[in-house]
């Protein structure tokens, strides 16, 4: 062979080379990226080939597939209660793919997971029609519909944990939408997505978990929680030796208070009726580097999973002096999400033990089978027994003596604990405040709810008469009593 042909002959088996390692490389290197991919059709089609499986609350599907009379689609998702549930189902949608547990647990919903291979076989044989598995959640349908409900016209957010397990009992979100206006592919379909990513109020936002909120004075239960651990207080009754007219450190200013008689007011009396300048000062005290190992504990500066994403709650752990102070009473740059308040009420009702949070009890195949069962998991303790105890008797005197009296089920042998919190944000604070209240409710078996609400504007609501205690403790107590109704 003359040397023109053999470098022909090297070139071409080059090319052919690359041609190899280019199709080995699309179809096992990236074939899960490529099959997961948003654009590919095919997945989408498969996804609606047959009826998907539900997401059930109480027992009962608030989920269900229809038949679309389509060619390629030939399934669509149909949803109860559809606004009510979206916070927890989130969408699935044959054009705009999927989000949240639908998206999540897809594989399950779809039969198309590894664990359901033994049943897809089986169908083969049997000639029975594919069909997805269940996922069964942790959820309350009393507790969604009193949370739900509680925040009517709202705007707001409510998440519901049972202490000593960590089950999400609740997770609302308003405004809402219904994930049916677009569950298929038509014109019709696109009008009602359009209309929702539009929507100043943002309707598809989940702010129970993916906005995050200036917490304010509910806040001050993680302060109270690390001047105890930390040695700042040991009689939560002894006076705090705090001035009326206390100053913000690094600068001349004092800090406000709102309330009367904070003047070296006791920790249990400061709680009682919020002063900001015992807060302030023993968040001083305690340190930034103390107050941020605290509130981590809780879970701030860190993603949760429920398995949906969480967004991270903030605190500050390289601020001065000053900003650690204000941060210590929930504003600065705290920031928060519903989520997270409840975890940290939920921690305290269970005597300071915090469980991880977790909204999907069972993943189940079609034929009912268990595929997996979610164990309670312990996430921290970030307080002793003791000293939750302690904070105990202080959430239980605000509701008791202080601001929190609109929560307060006035059942035997319940007690409850909360805090209120009026959240002021925007440039000079002068936006609409938000309004906070956290709380749980606890019977002698311990504790089966921690709430948390935050109201982020109410229609008709004069600025003035914003307060947690007004606007978002009645709404928590609601939620606390259906939980009670429902386990006798």
């Amino acid at each position: 062979m003359n040397k023109p042909l053999r470098r022909v002959a090297i070139f071409c088996g080059l090319l052919i080379l690359a041609l190899l390692l280019r199709d080995n490389w699309v179809q096992f290197v990236r074939a899960d990226e490529l099959n997961a991919h948003p654009k590919n059709t095919r997945v989408r089609i498969e996804r609606y080939a047959n009826e998907r499986g539900n997401i059930i609350v109480d027992g009962k599907p608030v989920t269900g597939s229809v038949d679309s009379k389509d060619e390629y689609y030939k399934y669509k998702r149909t949803y109860i209660d559809g606004p009510m549930w979206a916070p927890v189902t989130g969408y699935a949608s044959q054009a705009y793919d999927a989000n949240q547990i639908e998206k999540i647990e897809d594989g399950i919903l779809t039969g198309n997971d590894d664990r359901l291979f033994f049943d897809r076989t089986l169908a083969m044989f049997t000639g029975e029609k594919k069909k997805g598995g269940d996922v069964v959640t942790t959820l309350s349908g009393a507790a969604q519909k009193a949370a739900f409900e509680g925040l009517g016209s709202k705007t707001g957010a409510v998440v519901a944990i049972e202490p000593k397990t960590g089950k999400i009992l609740a997770m609302a979100s308003t405004p809402s939408y219904d994930p049916s206006s677009f569950a298929g592919y038509s014109g019709k379909d696109e009008k009602a997505w359009l209309a929702l990513e539009n929507d100043k109020n943002k309707p598809k936002l989940n702010r129970a978990i993916r906005e995050i909120y200036p917490p304010g004075s509910v806040f001050k239960v993680v302060t109270a929680a690390a001047a105890l651990e930390n040695g700042k207080v040991k009689d939560i009754n002894a006076a705090t030796d705090t001035p009326e007219g206390w100053k913000i450190p690094l600068s001349t200013v004092p800090m406000k208070n709102h309330a009367q008689g904070c003047a070296n007011a006791s920790l249990n009396k400061a709680l009682e009726v919020s002063c900001n300048s015992v807060f302030a000062k023993l968040g001083d005290e305690v340190g930034v580097d103390k107050m941020t190992e605290m509130a981590e504990k809780f879970g701030f500066n860190a993603e949760q999973f429920t398995p949906v994403r969480s967004s991270a709650s903030v605190f500050d752990k390289k601020a001065d002096r000053g900003g650690n102070a204000q941060a210590s009473i929930g504003q600065f740059n705290t920031a928060t999400t519903p989520l997270q308040m409840a975890m940290v009420t939920a921690a305290i009702a269970n005597d300071g033990k915090l469980m991880k949070p977790y909204m999907i009890d069972e993943l189940r195949a079609p034929n009912v089978d268990l595929l997996k069962k979610t164990d309670p998991e312990e996430m921290s303790r970030p307080v002793s027994q003791e000293n939750a105890q302690l904070l105990q008797q202080m959430m239980e005197n605000v509701v008791t003596n202080g601001t929190g009296g609109n929560a307060d089920l006035n059942m035997d042998g319940v007690k409850v604990g909360g805090k209120t919190g009026t959240a002021q944000h925007g440039p000079k604070n002068a936006a609409r405040p938000y309004a906070w209240f956290i709380s749980y409710a606890k019977t002698a078996e311990g504790s089966p709810v921690a709430v948390a609400v935050v109201v982020e504007d109410s229609e008709g609501t004069d600025r003035e008469d914003i307060s947690g205690g007004g606007l978002a403790a009645p709404i928590a107590k609601a939620v606390m009593k259906a939980v009670l109704k429902t386990r006798g």
